[in-house]
């Protein structure tokens, strides 16, 4: 997991669609690009819908496993995990860092620690690099590096992100995920005694103490855990599994690894610490009969719950059409008299181009009898572009009188002609008559 995540972060701001980056969120521009959709600003409900649908993922799967997301992919863990990786390759294990930090101050000690230093900087500002790149395009941002032509907020929110990875993944690491992860507070509300989790089973290990490896547990009273506290050793949040799932455990499976180890040298049985569920535990039940429990009230109401907002979500989407219409009012004047009483209204049409491609729109309007368009119909917009069209539109004087005092309803038509269809977009608004 470590490497797919890392992959797709640092990958996609290369990735290219239509001549440009593939996903880039362009707010200087106004305009959000995921692969082969171009969002603006007025989209942002599929943001919403987005988010949305991560939570609901994740209540899913944390109903059905615990705390797999903690565990696996969060950018907390993975990033702990290389500069872990970084760390064991500079200064060693555990013990060689330990034995390293009582050494006095000589040149083997400075190398490694500077060695470590200098490795965590340089992930923490390619992080910081990466990010940023996702918001100024990531090939401009490189030749802006190698000129040091940063504008200010470049540097703050690279800077800014590589310190946060730097202190975060160097130093809080799990501290992090104990006090100040909301996560760890709701989980217990979102798994049961049929979640699988990480559990060690105390009937099995108990009653727990050291002995040869040649002795025989059951002559002396004991169970298979030898307590040799190394599954406490390698939590990173340094609990106890033996005293039961606490909110701390991330779920790594730490633990599970180091005692299977441990079982296997001393030629016991593994999965004395392994994913089950409580009910598991209690009932002695087989994993298949598990499995079976997996599919319970809850995890039928997130799936449900998750595959509905998806098909919404997608349906919206292949729905969209490929531009936006904003109608808006002149505020300084809502309505005035010319010619031979004429009336005159002044609208302005934002038209926003949501394909990758130059677009011609042409407008008409209806709702009211008499009612015409006096000033160019047609609006040439750019690709991805914004473009502005003041309409100006006068009802006849005889149509007039009778309406005097009213505000009157009517419709825009705004449409475009593109390979294989025509794109229509009717907006309302209205029309003042004066008395």
């Amino acid at each position: 997991m470590v490497w797919v995540t890392q992959v797709v972060f640092y990958g996609a701001p290369w990735l290219v669609w239509n001549g440009r980056q593939a996903v880039l969120f362009d707010f200087a521009g106004s305009r959000f690009f995921v692969l082969g959709l171009v969002l603006h600003p007025q989209d942002l409900i599929y943001l919403a819908g987005l988010l949305i649908l991560a939570a609901l993922t994740l209540f899913f799967f944390t109903a059905i496993a615990g705390r797999l997301w903690c565990g696996y992919s969060c950018p907390q863990t993975v990033y702990t995990e290389i500069f872990l990786w970084l760390e064991r390759h500079s200064e060693g294990d555990r013990l060689a860092r330990m034995r390293l930090d009582g050494a006095v101050w000589g040149l083997e000690k400075i190398t490694r620690k500077s060695g470590k230093q200098v490795l965590w900087i340089g992930v923490s500002l390619i992080t910081g690099l990466t990010f940023v790149g996702y918001f100024t395009p990531i090939r401009d941002l490189i030749r802006e590096l190698v000129l040091l032509s940063f504008s200010p907020w470049e540097w703050f929110w690279v800077l800014f992100y590589a310190s946060a990875t730097y202190g975060n993944a160097g130093y809080l690491r799990e501290e992090f995920c104990k006090h100040m992860c909301p996560y760890s507070r709701i989980q217990s509300a979102l798994t049961d005694m049929d979640s699988m989790v990480i559990a060690y089973d105390a009937e099995r290990g108990e009653s727990r103490g050291s002995r040869p490896r040649t002795a025989d547990p059951k002559a002396l009273g004991l169970g298979d855990c030898i307590d040799c506290a190394l599954c406490v050793q390698v939590c990173p949040t340094g609990i106890d599994i033996r005293n039961g799932l606490q909110n701390e455990c991330i779920a790594c499976a730490a633990c599970i690894d180091v005692c299977d180890e441990v079982m296997s040298k001393m030629d016991y049985p593994k999965g004395l610490i392994r994913y089950s569920s409580g009910n598991g535990m209690a009932e002695k039940l087989t994993k298949g009969q598990m499995l079976k429990r997996v599919w319970r009230p809850r995890v039928w109401a997130y799936g449900a719950l998750l595959l509905v907002g998806s098909g919404i979500l997608i349906t919206s989407l292949s729905m969209r059409r490929g531009f936006t219409v904003d109608v808006i009012k002149d505020r300084g004047v809502m309505a005035r008299e010319v010619g031979n009483g004429d009336i005159e209204n002044v609208y302005r049409l934002q038209i926003m181009n949501g394909l990758e491609h130059e677009q011609t729109y042409t407008t008409s309007v209806h709702g009211m009898p008499g009612l015409s368009m006096a000033t160019n119909t047609a609006l040439t917009v750019a690709a991805t572009g914004i473009g502005s069209l003041t309409v100006r539109l006068t009802l006849s004087s005889i149509n007039a009188q009778r309406l005097r005092g009213q505000v009157s309803p009517i419709v825009f038509d705004v449409q475009t002609k593109t390979p294989g269809k025509n794109m229509l977009i009717e907006e309302r608004s209205t029309f003042v008559i004066p008395r």
